[in-house]
């Protein structure tokens, strides 16, 4: 199973999509040349244990669901039911509702899980991951965050 990380190069800044063979190569940014090569070291256990764009060892867990295809799926359902509330069918205009809801979580329930760092937001998919990396915590956000606008004040 081939990792690919999404992520934005700390050098040149642009939006880069990576797939590393094998998965502790070094990751390289294709427009500037920018890599990391800390290799085993973001692994623990053939699992990811550490960012392989900045090193940071906070990463949460997120479902890889494309969030434009859920709400392509709740706007159209939503712009069905009010064409049906106007021609008076009430039954159908829920019905609208019910199978998009029922669609999202059907597609939602069986897609896989990927790892995204706090400090960088780079996301890595299809990469072998442990139990234990908790889902997204907003204290822990928060502090990234806060850290951020402090290196930026300076």
């Amino acid at each position: 199973m081939s990792s690919h990380i999404i992520f934005q190069c700390p050098v040149c800044s642009s939006r880069r999509v990576t797939a590393p063979v094998p998965p502790a190569a070094p990751v390289r940014c294709d427009g500037c040349g920018w890599s990391r090569d800390e290799g085993q070291a973001d692994f623990q256990s053939d699992s990811l244990c550490r960012c392989r764009i900045c090193g940071c060892q906070d990463l949460w867990r997120q479902k890889d669901f494309p969030p434009a295809l859920g709400l392509a799926i709740v706007a159209t359902a939503a712009v069905a039911s009010c064409i049906a509330w106007a021609w008076y069918q009430p039954m159908l205009a829920i019905g609208f509702l019910m199978f998009a809801a029922l669609l999202d979580m059907g597609l939602y329930s069986f897609m896989g899980d990927m790892l995204v760092c706090y400090r960088c937001a780079a996301r890595h998919r299809k990469s072998q991951m442990r139990d234990e990396h908790p889902r997204f915590d907003l204290e822990t956000a928060e502090r990234y965050r806060q850290q951020d606008l402090k290196r930026r004040s300076m």
